[in-house]
């Protein structure tokens, strides 16, 4: 296959990604020398990520609004260059409270890349599915390298320069991005801002049965994802009596399966259909979720692992279907919007999933993602069977 310009702009927008994820990674491993630091408790701490990864959901539609407007380049541009300097301000707080603006802030920014470069995919790759798996693989990348390598920086140097290492990989993926990547036309520069806004058209998107019925599978996936990544370690240890070490392995094989999982499924989105490849991902999640919670070996474990791996990898499908569905000159806005929905939703999994399990007990908690995954599944099917057209 020859190099093509497109290959790129595919590769520079994975790598702007995998910029965008590290950084919100990062913090994680150094969370109890932040907490010392300030002198704040856990809870604290947690409005801090709570209020970044919602900024990061709600960055999501306004990229769109901009994108239109001003070109992706340029979004990108402010998503990759915005967090990297927010990486180094976090670092630099001299105080809880600043702390925390810095945190929503860089959350904000990050949230500018997704749906810009899905959309500027759109432009470039007619296997859209393909393009976005492999877009999609920079944040399991950074899943594996930004915990171990804040961690492993955390207790040598500090927190401050665990974060601050976004820098590292922030500023040559910027500048290569600004070289290599051709300007791009804005689709609606001349719009008015208003019309963008307005309730009922943003309303009237959403609820078209092209855009709402993936719009309910994805929130759905969203959430258990979501649950999956803050509590995965924490059920296998409090569940299954697995050390510290022995979860963080199986964390780690989850985001190695994840990488590779979001070309495998973009690419059978191509080939088969995307309902198809959505449908796979549901059902992987549905079979593995109870695998986790039987575990009666090291196998099944592994099996259960892998299938919720290539379950969480379902964007790289559900993704290129919204897009599907939405006219060209639609697609910067609505996607944007779509992603906001299905995100901000979604990460009600963390909450969701961590009351659960208080109140009644690591098998329920994991045995409601058991039914939103088998629900979606039977949801597709159905939509299949009935050519209900959704």
């Amino acid at each position: 296959m020859n190099w093509q310009y497109r290959h790129v702009v595919l590769l520079l927008c994975m790598l702007a990604f995998f910029v965008t994820y590290f950084a919100r990674l990062a913090i994680s491993p150094v969370v109890p020398f932040i907490t010392e630091e300030f002198e704040i408790s856990n809870t604290l701490m947690g409005i801090a990520l709570t209020g970044m990864w919602l900024a990061y959901g709600l960055a999501q539609f306004p990229s769109g609004l901009l994108a239109d407007r001003h070109g992706e380049k340029l979004i990108i541009l402010v998503a990759v260059g915005g967090t990297t300097v927010m990486s180094l301000l976090l670092a630099l707080s001299p105080a809880y409270g600043v702390f925390v603006l810095a945190a929503i802030v860089l959350g904000g920014v990050a949230g500018l890349h997704y749906a810009v470069a899905t959309t500027l995919l759109s432009r470039t790759f007619d296997e859209l599915g393909t393009a976005v798996g492999v877009h999609s693989i920079g944040g399991p990348l950074a899943g594996l390298i930004a915990p171990v390598a804040a961690a492993w920086i955390g207790v040598r140097y500090g927190w401050r320069p665990a974060i601050a290492a976004t820098a590292i990989v922030g500023i040559p993926v910027f500048a290569l991005f600004l070289w290599r990547v051709r300007p791009t036309d804005p689709r609606r520069p001349d719009e008015p801002l208003r019309a963008s806004l307005e309730l009922g058209a943003l309303v009237g998107l959403v609820s078209r049965p092209k855009i709402a019925f993936p719009l309910l599978i994805a929130t759905a996936g969203t959430y258990v994802v979501q649950g999956l990544l803050s509590f995965f370690p924490a059920f296998l240890i409090a569940f299954h009596d697995y050390t510290a070490t022995a979860a963080g392995v199986a964390f780690s094989v989850f985001f190695l399966v994840r990488a590779g999982s979001q070309i495998v499924l973009g690419r059978a989105s191509d080939a088969y259909g995307r309902d198809a490849a959505i449908a796979g991902s549901m059902l992987a999640g549905a079979v593995g979720l109870p695998l986790l919670l039987l575990n009666p070996g090291l196998l099944t474990m592994a099996v259960g692992v892998v299938f919720i791996g290539v379950s969480s990898s379902f964007f790289s499908a559900i993704d290129p279907r919204f897009m599907d569905a939405l006219p060209v000159e639609e697609r910067g806005t609505g996607f944007g919007l779509v992603r906001t929905v299905y995100t901000v939703l979604g990460a009600s999994g963390s909450v969701g999933v961590g009351l659960t399990a208080d109140l009644f007990g690591w098998a329920a908690a994991f045995g409601t993602l058991t039914v939103l995954f088998s629900a979606s599944f039977l949801a597709l099917v159905l939509n299949r069977v009935l050519s209900t057209g959704y």
